[in-house]
């Protein structure tokens, strides 16, 4: 059987196929040339750009630190370069084989590896981590040999940050430290400038004057523009700006003094801050005990941190910036000061002291050592007198007192060039309705609370850093400034010194007769009063007022003496004192915990200091010995030039000085 076909029906199936299947492709070939335009001619400038960011790479290069200097030149902080293992975590496949395969070259200790995985955990994007600091010669040497069989580690150098004396200063110096998340957090807040500037830094001030003047220390970043291959190796350079060095710090800190009198602290506890009342530069800023601010440059292992963390005597706290005490009887001046100034009580005035003061149904007493009669306002300042200042206290009234003593900058910030001072208390009715605002049934003041403001103990609490800013408005007779600890930031590339003035304050309207009144009650107090022994043979004049304060209340019955035996419950010996008398060059404040009378404690460690300033002498070994314990007045021995003494004994020295040593600048961040 013939099948007839039709032809022409099969021709037109046919002819439609071919112009579907030809459309298809030109369709096909329409996107390629779409697409092709779109990526060639649209976006050519775009993927031009990538392809020469692959082809160009931009390192930054962060700058040297710049160096922290004490009034005289001697160098507090400074940088010297060092080889570093480090391990590229996106580049290695087993991070903790790669250590394990590490080790049987390179010595990588426990606590290497637990800061390696600290780092790791905070990091998020990161070049590389630190795995191992500080390689000798012969470790760098051996590595480099099996350098092939670790891609992604590498040896990079790195500047350090090195502090030559140790714990001498570290509270006003600070440290640095590795950028945490929280300080990566506020950067972005940072103008997009001083954020490009950190690109490439690792490390940030982190406490005192590192951190305050963190900006000024850290310079200005350079870059370096290299062709790299495919591979990511750099093939050549293409363009350089070198970095900008930080500038140097010039401190008005005398850290010789600093050291003596660190030294002459000892084993106890305090703080300590000189001030120059005639433009307000800090001379010394002691806390005690200190520490180590080295252990931190290289991430402080967790011994040592948990050693300083939850060491009894909290050295990590800065207890001249953020130690509040009751200022005892050093108070007692200020208050005279404050009824002068207000009228309420004239210097000639004539209080009988029968030791007891009766007021609301209570007695307020004296100290054993009070002895009674009739006293103005110079002899209650140089016996020291209770009573009086109970009585004066009465009168005046807890608001008067503060509003008079307020601007001598008690009660606070002095907003000196450091960050974390606390305010202290200098107590008003409205501070008090503040300070129990969850409390409504406290917040009343009872006139029974402000007896004892007269003689410094109740709700009165200041840092000594407020008692020597407030001596010196006294010792200038009114001219008030805000503390400085750096005097001079030197440009070490234009070798140019911007000075750094102390803000002068309004001056407080004091009437030089009534300046002269405290003075000279204060020179009573080193005369006859209760620093006579501690000033005897003096070669200066200088006025001065011991405290004692209590460091825990007392239940009722109870005698001092009978919680003796417990160190820490021993009251805090204080002294303020500015010399000389007529013309004061220097006012301090000192506090020695639980160290009972000031004048055993506390005013003697101020004599060496005016002795060292004044009268250029350096006590004696066997002096300084005696008075870490406890167990001298006036200086014992035979006292040394101060020019004479080295800063450092010299094996010490020597030591600080290699550790300290500055090499050619290196890539890399400085720690």
């Amino acid at each position: 059987m013939v099948v007839l076909k039709n032809l022409h029906q099969e021709l037109a199936r046919f002819r439609l196929r071919v112009l579907a299947a030809v459309a298809f492709v030109l369709f096909c070939f329409g996107l390629l040339v779409a697409r092709l335009v779109w990526l060639q001619v649209i976006q050519y400038d775009s993927f031009a750009e990538r392809a020469e960011s692959n082809r160009i790479a931009i390192v930054p290069i962060v700058p040297n630190r710049g160096l922290i200097k004490d009034r005289n030149g001697v160098v507090l902080a400074s940088n010297y370069s060092a080889y570093t293992l480090e391990i590229n975590p996106e580049k290695v496949a087993d991070v903790d084989a790669t250590i394990e395969a590490l080790n049987e070259v390179i010595e990588i200790q426990a606590r290497d590896r637990r800061r390696f995985k600290r780092l790791l955990e905070e990091a998020k994007h990161t070049d590389s981590l630190p795995i191992r600091t500080k390689l000798t010669d012969e470790e760098v040497a051996r590595f480099t040999a099996q350098r092939f069989r670790f891609p992604g580690v590498e040896i990079k150098a790195r500047l350090f940050r090195s502090y030559p004396l140790g714990e001498v200063g570290a509270h006003l110096i600070g440290y640095i430290g590795r950028i945490n998340q929280a300080e990566k957090k506020a950067m972005d807040e940072w103008e997009e400038e001083d954020l490009a500037n950190y690109r490439g830094t690792e490390y940030i001030g982190k406490l005192g004057l590192e951190q305050a003047y963190e900006k000024e220390l850290h310079g200005i970043t350079g870059f370096e523009q290299v062709e790299t291959s495919a591979g990511g190796r750099a093939v050549r350079r293409l363009d350089h700006r070198p970095p900008t060095p930080g500038n140097t710090l010039n401190l008005s800190v005398d850290i010789k003094l600093q050291a003596l009198v660190e030294k002459l602290f000892g084993e106890r506890r305090g703080a300590l801050v000189a001030i120059d009342p005639r433009n307000g530069e800090v001379l010394a800023f002691v806390s005690k005990p200190t520490f180590d601010p080295n252990l931190f440059v290289d991430g402080i292992d967790a011994d040592s941190w948990r050693d300083l963390n939850e060491d009894i005597d909290k050295p990590l706290l800065n207890r001249a910036l953020r130690g509040t005490y009751p200022p005892g009887s050093t108070f007692k001046p200020l208050m005279a000061m404050a009824a002068l100034n207000s009228g309420k009580r004239a210097a000639g005035t004539v209080i009988m002291d029968n030791l007891v003061y009766n007021f609301g149904g209570r007695s307020f007493g004296s100290p054993e050592a009070d002895r009674p009669g009739p006293k103005d306002m110079r002899l209650a300042i140089v016996g020291s007198s209770n009573v009086y200042f109970y009585s004066l206290a009465n009168e005046m009234g807890v608001d008067l007192i503060h509003d008079e003593l307020a601007p001598f900058g008690l009660g606070r910030k002095t907003e000196i060039d450091v960050q974390g001072e606390v305010a202290g208390v200098l107590p008003s009715q409205e501070w008090k309705r503040n300070y129990f605002r969850r409390s409504p049934a406290n917040q009343k003041w009872f006139p029974g609370e402000t007896i004892s403001l007269g003689i410094g103990q109740g709700y009165n609490s200041f840092t000594m850093l407020q008692l020597a800013n407030a001596y010196a408005t006294v010792a200038s007779g009114g001219q008030r400034y805000k503390p400085r600890l750096v005097r001079e930031i030197e440009d070490v590339v234009r070798h140019e010194q911007r000075r750094v003035a102390s803000d002068a304050l309004t001056p407080l309207p004091l009437r030089p007769a009534d300046v002269d009144v405290i003075r000279n009650a204060m020179g009573g107090v080193t005369l006859e009063g209760t620093s006579r022994q501690v000033f005897m043979g003096a070669t200066y004049t200088s006025g001065g007022k011991t405290g004692t304060a209590q460091a825990v209340g007392l239940r009722a019955g109870e005698r001092y003496s009978a919680i003796k035996a417990d160190e820490r419950k021993r009251d805090h010996s204080l002294y303020v004192a500015f010399a000389p008398v007529d013309q004061p060059t220097v006012a301090l404040a000192v506090i020695v915990e639980n160290a009972g009378w000031g004048s055993a404690a506390a005013a003697p460690i101020a004599r060496r200091v005016f002795d060292y300033l004044l009268a250029g002498t350096y006590p004696s070994e066997e002096d300084i010995a005696k008075t870490q314990l406890g167990q001298t007045y006036a200086p014992i021995g035979t006292p040394r030039r101060a020019a004479d003494v080295p800063l450092l004994p010299t094996a010490a020295a020597s030591a600080a000085s290699a550790a300290s040593a500055a090499s050619a600048p290196a890539s890399g961040a400085s720690r």
